[in-house]
């Protein structure tokens, strides 16, 4: 099952680089910012509650895609650019097993426990 999740993932991840490249940016745009929503770890200095909280709206593809799609229909393509990076940064986490996560800590993902 991992296999096919990883599979999944994978394609959503070059969804998102196809959908990047309908976009009028550079690609080293796509380069910089694909590691910003880890910036939402920083929720976790103010413990694991808040963590979790910022944490799962940065890489929640639900969301992402509700930003593409705002970005897409008021035809502002920064807009586009974020919804893009946020759903392509959590394919791309889900494919090395980063889920989103539980409030009991960090590595408690609705993927499994990171490290087992």
């Amino acid at each position: 099952m991992k296999t096919i999740i990883k599979l999944e993932e994978a394609a959503l991840f070059i969804l998102g680089i196809f959908l990047f490249n309908r976009l009028n940016f550079e690609w080293w745009w796509f380069l910089v910012l694909i590691l910003a929503p880890d910036l939402s770890m920083l929720g976790y200095l103010f413990g694991n509650k808040s963590g979790a909280f910022f944490y799962n709206i940065f890489h929640h593809k639900g969301i992402a895609l509700l930003i593409y799609a705002l970005g897409y229909y008021l035809g502002i393509e920064t807009i586009q650019l974020a919804g893009i990076i946020l759903f392509s940064h959590s394919a791309m986490d889900r494919i090395f097993g980063y889920g989103l996560k539980y409030e009991k800590g960090f590595k408690y993902t609705h993927l499994g426990e990171i490290g087992k």
